[in-house]
């Protein structure tokens, strides 16, 4: 195992000095999270996206123990310090934040992001942390997936190899 040395990889301390930076300078913090298991296109497109709504992005991953509880034993197929890893060295993600429990509810009352995003497959009403954005004056949006990109596709492949 490898340590995460990439300096976008904050601790809640770390990001919420940030995030007190960041929105005293004006700036707009754009909140999403996910398991990010075998980073592929679609991700990236999403994240690009989920940047592109505001000035600085934060991506809270959830941690292996976190997958498992969500997606089964078997899972997640990379660990989680990759994953975090390969999420910060996106240039369009500028911190990443591993979290614990199944849901990032703690990490967005804590954060209080300007834009809080998730993917179109959820309602807006559905949306984990949607109520405590909108209460403090931010927004919540959603956004479209690219067709044919996501982790379970890929697994399936691999399997019919």
């Amino acid at each position: 195992m490898f340590l995460p040395t990439s300096l976008k990889i904050l601790s809640l301390d770390e990001i919420i000095s940030s995030v007190k930076k960041w929105k005293k300078e004006k700036r707009k913090v754009v909140f999403t999270n996910g398991c990010f298991d075998i980073i592929h296109l679609g991700h990236v497109d999403y994240l690009e996206k989920a940047s592109s709504l505001g000035d600085k992005l934060i991506v809270a991953i959830n941690t292996d123990q976190s997958v498992k509880k969500l997606k089964g034993e078997k899972r997640p197929i990379v660990n989680e310090y990759a994953r975090a890893r390969i999420i910060a060295s996106l240039e369009c993600v500028h911190a990443v934040i591993l979290f614990d429990e199944e849901t990032p509810l703690s990490l967005i009352h804590a954060i209080l992001p300007t834009i809080l995003v998730k993917g179109a497959d959820y309602q807006i009403e559905n949306i984990v942390g949607a109520d405590i954005v909108i209460q403090n004056g931010g927004e919540v949006k959603t956004i479209n997936f690219v067709e044919g990109f996501s982790t379970s596709t890929i697994i399936e492949k691999i399997k019919k190899l």
